[in-house]
């Protein structure tokens, strides 16, 4: 596929070296031919297959994303099951296996690799599965023509059928399988030959829920944490509290002596506990941890206290001197400034935050009698990475590890990481067992990937007049990309794609704007985190562009709309939530906030409605109102869903949510100390869906980001206070109205 809007031409079983990097293959087989039967089938046709055609009738797609609660399961289907015609009722999804030369995702941001992040599943795949659906339907179609002896111009499709009018005949897709052969060459599909948006049957509906939703309801769901395979053991891992930490002293003795403990091994990321239960290992983790010793002598962030840093990061943030990156640039905003006739300034913070997904981090692994090959069982955003990792470790190749994908219980970005992957094979490999790796929630915390703690310097100008003429954002933070994608960094001279984001304004018409970077090396575990970049860049941003405003006494939203005026979409969006949440209307004792942010490619505006008490400090939010244009939404149901979903995990973050640094190592350990949001302290949230004829967008981040700015925004109306560091827990807030 070379691009959108240029015909495609797709050969069975060829793979194609284009920006899709993906082989289309149709599968027309017996019932019951799923996709891991079709991996051992002789069947060319059956090889890397991403469609099944069951003489059953049904139809079984390869979902090539995992599904942790963002509905690819459904939505990836539906999408093919458009253009298929298909009975909808028939179409059955499977996760493909890890192999991105036939599943990889075509989006920019993945070029051809295999992950679900950044909300990019349905936004790359969209395209390849519509054409895939139309070859496979056309295939059926011509292969009844060529049976009934009829031009295929008089043939249709619905739900499933083939259907020749003029005789009165129809005959099911399952039928067709029985008979049907594929062409040596699939047809070639032109964007004309898809279907118009109002020519839709499935897509946009608001009937169809979600397919995983049912098991998730009824218990029958299988998440990683719940598999078990026959004749393993149980690990779980005391895990070092840093990089480079090193156990020493470990005294075995007590820990060995409790009933079902195998083995005690030290290793390079912590200390292995193998046994019989998981109760078992957990005592014996419980007792070493008040026996062992941790060296920490080459570990980088021994030393790092996130608050005694904090002035480090400060003097970063205004040297002139400072090493820095250019992150965004527009016009001259250095010359700008200088012509200023009032100049804004104004520092924000945010603080660590754990992802602090549901199910903790677990895995199993079962090595290959041979030693070079495996099976694990896991649930994990990023599969093909976990076989390359355990591919190094066994001195293998990536395909001689087989993954079993199972639903995850939470992601956020933690479980792109193939940390836990690693490490249950490691174990495996040393026992020559089956190790069913299980981390407790206290392990879980230790080894976080946390979202990196930043410090935001923020200065505009403004003319003679009031209008805004000049835009500097300087970050001061730990490079992201450096620990959690090493090749992305070293590509681009070190830049720093999942920290900075957000850092740009595409959809704001400032004239002369810069932002940059100063890289900080405190050696935690930074990783990607809902929302990535943009979680923490919008906060200053949005509460910022509101601090502008103020100087040129103008309404939030009056400035945001003059921005945007030459966005149709940005412009949109920020009307519709103003209108939802009645904006101009004041509040006895309450006060509302504005924000606005876009996340590659989709755009969302949110207002939240909060009152504060005084006297403990505490932020209380009444009301949340979400507008977003996602483009086409596939299944507008899911999509408020998400962002209802991730207005609430941005709440939270927003909120409460820290994690503190001492010696290097993260001072909590479990939610008894890392609050997260609670029912109780749940808004009323009201969601729209702004239509444009954009692409199908992401929308598992998009929510968060608004979030976090309006709360701030909000209680500034309230009190005349400005809150510019996050999470804004209670006490930050009654040293602001101090």
């Amino acid at each position: 596929m070379t691009n959108s809007q240029h015909t495609t031409d797709m050969k069975r079983r060829t793979f194609l070296a284009s920006a899709s990097g993906l082989t289309f293959s149709l599968a027309l087989g017996s019932a019951g031919m799923l996709g891991t039967a079709a991996q051992a089938n002789d069947s060319a046709f059956k090889v890397n297959a991403w469609i099944t055609i069951g003489t059953d009738d049904s139809i079984t797609l390869m979902v090539p994303a995992a599904e942790m609660g963002q509905g690819t399961l459904t939505a990836l289907p539906l999408i093919l099951a458009e253009e298929l015609d298909a009975d909808w009722a028939k179409v059955k999804a499977e996760f493909a296996p890890p192999n991105p030369k036939v599943y990889g995702n075509p989006h920019p941001l993945l070029n051809g690799g295999q992950a679900s992040l950044a909300s990019v599943a349905v936004a790359g795949y969209f395209k390849p599965l519509r054409i895939l659906g139309a070859q496979a339907r056309l295939v059926l179609v011509q292969a009844v023509a060529t049976k009934w002896n009829v031009p295929t111009t008089e043939l249709t499709t619905d739900k499933g059928y083939v259907i020749h009018a003029k005789s009165n005949q129809r005959i099911s897709y399952g039928e067709v399988a029985q008979f049907a052969t594929l062409p040596a060459e699939l047809p070639k599909i032109s964007d004309g030959d898809l279907k118009k948006p109002e020519q839709f049957k499935l897509i946009g509906r608001t009937d169809i829920g979600r397919t995983d939703v049912k098991s998730k309801t009824n218990g029958t769901a299988q998440f990683g944490i719940d598999v078990n395979v026959p004749d393993m053991v149980y690990a779980t891992i005391l895990e070092a509290p840093m990089e480079g930490a090193k156990a020493e002293n470990i005294n075995t003795d007590e820990a060995m002596a409790i009933p079902g403990i195998s083995r005690i091994i030290p290793l390079p990321f912590g200390v292995a506990v193998i046994g019989d239960s998981v109760h078992a290992t957990r005592l014996a983790r419980n007792v070493l941890k008040q026996k062992v010793i941790w060296n920490t002598t080459g570990a980088i962030a021994a030393t790092f206290d996130s608050e005694k840093s904090k002035k480090e990061y400060a003097d970063k943030g205004i040297d002139p001197n400072a090493k820095t990156m250019e992150a965004f640039k527009r016009g001259d905003s250095n010359a700008a400034m200088v012509n200023a006739k009032q100049t804004i300034e104004a520092t924000y913070w945010t603080e660590h935050c754990y992802h602090a997904q549901l199910e903790p981090m677990n895995c199993i692994a079962r090595i290959g009698a041979d030693g070079l090959s495996a099976e694990i069982w896991t649930g994990s955003q990023f599969a093909f990475l976990g076989t390359v990792a355990a591919s190094g470790i066994l001195k293998t190749t990536a395909d001689k590890i087989k993954v079993h994908q199972q639903l995850l219980g939470g992601g956020y970005g933690r479980r792109i990481a193939p940390d836990t992957i690693a490490q249950a094979v490691v174990l495996a490999n040393i026992t020559k067992q089956t190790v069913k790796l299980l981390l407790s929630r206290e392990d879980d915390m230790a080894a976080a990937r946390p979202r990196p703690m930043t410090h935001h310097v923020m200065r505009a100008g403004l003319d003679d007049a009031g209008n805004l003429i000049g835009w500097r954002h300087r970050l001061v933070a730990e490079n992201v990309d450096a620990i959690a994608s090493p090749p992305r960094f070293q590509a681009t001279g070190g830049k720093d794609y999942i920290g900075w984001n957000g850092l740009d304004l595409p959809h704001y018409n400032m004239t002369d704007a810069t932002a940059e970077a100063v890289r900080e090396i405190r050696g935690m575990r930074v990783h990607a985190f809902r929302g990535i970049g943009a979680g923490h860049n919008k906060f200053a941003v949005e509460c910022f562009l509101d601090e502008v405003a103020q100087a040129k006494k103008i309404d939030p939203l009056a400035m945001r709309l003059q921005l945007t005026q030459h966005d149709a979409r940005a412009n949109s969006v920020l009307r519709e939530v103003a209108k939802m949440s009645d904006w101009k209307r004041k509040r006895n004792g309450r006060g509302l906030g504005i924000a606005f942010s876009d996340y590659h490619g989709s755009l969302s505006a949110g207002v939240v409605e909060v009152s504060l008490n005084r006297q403990t400090g505490k932020i209380k939010v009444h009301q949340m109102w979400l507008a977003v244009d996602p483009g086409l939404a596939i299944q507008p149901t899911n999509v408020l869903a998400q962002l209802e979903g991730a207005a609430v995990f941005g709440l939270s973050v927003a909120l409460i949510e820290e994690l503190t640094i001492k010696n290097g190592a993260v001072v909590q350990s479990n939610f008894h100390d890392y609050p997260v949001l609670r029912m109780s302290d749940m808004p009323e949230i009201h969601t729209k869906i702004v239509k444009s004829d954009a692409p199908p967008t992401g929308m598992g981040e998009v929510g968060v980001l608004p979030v976090a700015p309006a709360i701030a925004n909000a209680i500034f109306q309230l009190t005349g206070k400005r809150l510019r560091a996050l999470p804004m827990s209670p006490e930050r807030v009654k040293k602001a109205l101090a």
